[in-house]
């Protein structure tokens, strides 16, 4: 299974884990698997459409999956994606 690394903010749906396991072969089937899992976090990753909200970040590695393949992103069971949602400033 993949790793799922997930920031602090989220961690809160999660039972205050960091790292999930996750099953699937693409990037978007792992965070499925998440929300499957953990079902409250799934309005922090998924719009009311079920498709990854556009703010979400996840990367591999370094690389953020919207350069690779996007969310089918092709994973396996050595594959550890970070989350990072997108953070907004405050006013000038």
């Amino acid at each position: 299974m993949a790793i799922i690394r997930l920031p602090a903010a989220l961690k809160t749906y999660t039972d205050r884990q960091s790292e999930i396991e996750a099953s699937g072969a693409t990037a978007l089937e792992a965070l499925q698997s998440l929300a499957s899992a953990y079902p409250s976090i799934k309005r922090h990753i998924f719009d009311a459409d079920d498709k990854p909200r556009s703010f979400v970040n996840v990367f591999i590695g370094d690389t953020n999956i919207k350069s690779l393949d996007g969310f089918d992103t092709k994973i396996d069971d050595a594959t550890v994606l970070t989350l990072i949602p997108a953070i907004a400033g405050g006013r000038r």
